[in-house]
């Protein structure tokens, strides 16, 4: 991850230097080597996507002369979104997100949480399956993912209740996923206490662009919003439907995703066909872009 853009790009190279000075390991190389099973501990994961978020940004802004009118993120893209706006530092960025991933993966013992996405099923009704599987256990809806998609949390009995009272009641689809914790729910309440601590000295600057939250799903543009804003986003639903319309509505007509993978561009494109959403990795359409400033 991130290996093909430091070959590339010198100052992409910078940031993942920095970042295993500043994590004092080398994230770098678990980056690009591996091995998997180590990346993908929340405790990793969490400060390498923020790393080649920014990595990626740095490329736009230095290479490319793009800068972001808005910045949007899905979950640990809010800080990635943070950083691009020169909300956050990088440095601080990292040793937050590092500390966000442990106390997330510590929140819920292994076994115990677990999170699928229902396809098919309106919002309204899903939560009112939730409601009827909780069955004093905890489960909801976690990721608002737009395109028929959403994806719910909680107890991991809960979670397999809902999901097949889900499909009773109509759902197309549902698919358990291979978490390691049940994220944007009521369980993560000790990770959200964990993380109000850890942002308390950290420093937030004026935002150059807004920053539209998960939590809201509209623009923020003001520095001293912006902790309680990430710390209710650990246990409250990623709105990322109603953050793309909403960007569409101001008048957005591209943008760009900036982290590995396409991901988002797909689900840009289930939303709205009003933003043009050019993968990260795309540097002809990223070219075009630029030249069309």
């Amino acid at each position: 991850m991130g290996k093909d853009l430091c070959d590339r790009f010198p100052i992409a190279r910078e940031v993942f230097a920095e970042a295993d000075t500043v994590l004092g390991f080398p994230l770098s190389r678990l980056c690009f080597e591996g091995p998997l099973e180590d990346l993908t501990l929340t405790v990793n994961t969490q400060p390498a996507l923020l790393t080649a978020s920014w990595a990626l940004a740095r490329v736009l802004s230095t290479e490319f002369q793009l800068t972001p009118a808005w910045a949007a993120g899905h979950s640990l893209g809010e800080f990635s979104a943070l950083v691009a706006a020169g909300a956050l530092a990088f440095a601080d960025a990292l040793m937050v997100v590092r500390e966000r991933g442990r106390a997330m993966q510590t929140a819920v013992a292994p076994g115990v949480g677990g999170m699928a996405a229902v396809m098919g099923l309106e919002l309204d009704e899903l939560t009112k399956v939730c409601q009827d599987a909780a069955q004093g256990q905890v489960v909801s809806p976690a990721n608002l993912n737009g395109g028929g998609q959403i994806v719910i949390a909680g107890h991991r009995e809960a979670v397999e209740r809902a999901g097949s009272l889900a499909q009773q009641r109509g759902a197309k689809r549902v698919v358990p996923l291979a978490v390691s914790a049940p994220f944007h729910c009521a369980l993560m309440a000790p990770a959200a206490d964990r993380l109000r601590d850890v942002l308390e000295p950290v420093e937030v600057s004026a935002l150059a662009c807004p920053v539209v939250s998960n939590v809201e799903a509209r623009p923020n543009s003001e520095a001293q919003r912006v902790k309680d804003l990430l710390v209710r986003q650990v246990v409250s639903p990623v709105r990322w439907q109603e953050s793309v319309e909403m960007l569409a509505g101001t008048g957005c007509r591209a943008a760009i995703e900036v982290g590995p993978g396409r991901v988002l561009c797909g689900l840009v494109r289930r939303i709205t066909r009003e933003i043009r959403c050019v993968p990260g990795d795309d540097f002809g359409a990223i070219q075009s872009l630029s030249e069309a400033q």
